[in-house]
Protein backbone atom coordinates (compact mmCIF):
# COMPACT_ATOMS: atom_id res chain seq x y z
CA UNK A 1 0.00 0.00 0.00
CA UNK A 2 1.13 3.57 -0.61
CA UNK A 3 0.51 6.32 1.93
CA UNK A 4 0.94 10.03 1.19
CA UNK A 5 1.79 12.61 3.84
CA UNK A 6 1.11 16.29 3.18
CA UNK A 7 2.73 19.14 5.14
CA UNK A 8 1.64 22.73 4.43
CA UNK A 9 2.69 26.03 6.00
CA UNK A 10 2.21 29.71 5.28
CA UNK A 11 5.23 31.95 5.77
CA UNK A 12 5.24 35.11 7.83
CA UNK A 13 5.47 38.35 5.85
CA UNK A 14 8.74 38.51 3.92
CA UNK A 15 9.87 35.01 4.92
CA UNK A 16 8.55 32.94 2.01
CA UNK A 17 11.95 32.16 0.48
CA UNK A 18 13.33 31.26 3.91
CA UNK A 19 10.43 28.87 4.64
CA UNK A 20 10.83 27.24 1.22
CA UNK A 21 14.54 26.59 1.81
CA UNK A 22 13.87 25.43 5.37
CA UNK A 23 11.31 22.89 4.11
CA UNK A 24 13.67 21.73 1.33
CA UNK A 25 16.45 21.11 3.88
CA UNK A 26 14.16 19.30 6.36
CA UNK A 27 12.75 17.06 3.60
CA UNK A 28 16.30 16.06 2.68
CA UNK A 29 17.01 15.14 6.33
CA UNK A 30 14.09 12.75 6.95
CA UNK A 31 15.09 9.68 8.97
CA UNK A 32 13.96 7.42 6.10
CA UNK A 33 13.84 8.07 2.39
CA UNK A 34 10.30 8.19 0.95
CA UNK A 35 9.33 6.51 -2.31
CA UNK A 36 8.86 9.99 -3.71
CA UNK A 37 8.75 13.55 -2.44
CA UNK A 38 7.74 16.85 -3.95
CA UNK A 39 8.09 20.49 -2.85
CA UNK A 40 5.48 22.99 -4.05
CA UNK A 41 4.66 26.64 -3.45
CA UNK A 42 1.57 28.76 -3.91
CA UNK A 43 0.54 32.43 -3.57
CA UNK A 44 0.67 34.00 -0.11
CA UNK A 45 4.02 32.25 0.53
CA UNK A 46 2.47 28.83 1.09
CA UNK A 47 4.82 25.84 1.02
CA UNK A 48 3.65 22.25 0.54
CA UNK A 49 5.71 19.09 0.95
CA UNK A 50 4.27 15.78 -0.25
CA UNK A 51 5.91 12.46 0.57
CA UNK A 52 4.85 8.99 -0.54
CA UNK A 53 5.66 5.88 1.51
CA UNK A 54 5.39 2.12 1.09
CA UNK A 55 3.48 1.53 4.32
CA UNK A 56 0.17 0.49 5.81
CA UNK A 57 -2.12 3.34 6.83
CA UNK A 58 -1.89 2.42 10.52
CA UNK A 59 1.93 2.72 10.38
CA UNK A 60 1.67 6.48 9.99
CA UNK A 61 2.91 7.23 13.47
CA UNK A 62 6.16 5.52 12.50
CA UNK A 63 6.71 7.55 9.32
CA UNK A 64 9.01 10.58 9.54
CA UNK A 65 7.36 13.95 9.07
CA UNK A 66 8.67 17.48 8.77
CA UNK A 67 8.66 19.33 12.10
CA UNK A 68 7.12 22.71 12.90
CA UNK A 69 9.29 25.64 11.81
CA UNK A 70 10.14 28.36 14.31
CA UNK A 71 6.96 30.26 15.19
CA UNK A 72 8.34 33.52 13.77
CA UNK A 73 8.71 31.95 10.32
CA UNK A 74 5.02 31.02 9.91
CA UNK A 75 1.64 32.73 10.28
CA UNK A 76 -0.18 29.75 11.82
CA UNK A 77 0.48 26.16 12.89
CA UNK A 78 1.44 23.74 10.11
CA UNK A 79 -1.39 21.78 8.49
CA UNK A 80 -0.82 18.05 8.06
CA UNK A 81 -2.91 15.49 6.18
CA UNK A 82 -2.43 11.75 5.65
CA UNK A 83 -3.93 9.77 2.81
CA UNK A 84 -4.07 6.21 1.53
CA UNK A 85 -3.46 5.92 -2.21
CA UNK A 86 -6.34 4.36 -4.18
CA UNK A 87 -4.55 4.41 -7.54
CA UNK A 88 -4.98 6.54 -10.65
CA UNK A 89 -8.00 8.85 -10.75
CA UNK A 90 -8.89 7.99 -14.34
CA UNK A 91 -9.76 4.39 -13.86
Amino acid sequence: MTVALMWEARAAEGRGAELLEWARARAAELAREPLRSELLRAPQDRVLVLTWWDAEYDELSELPELPEPDAGMITRPVHRWRFESLGPAGG
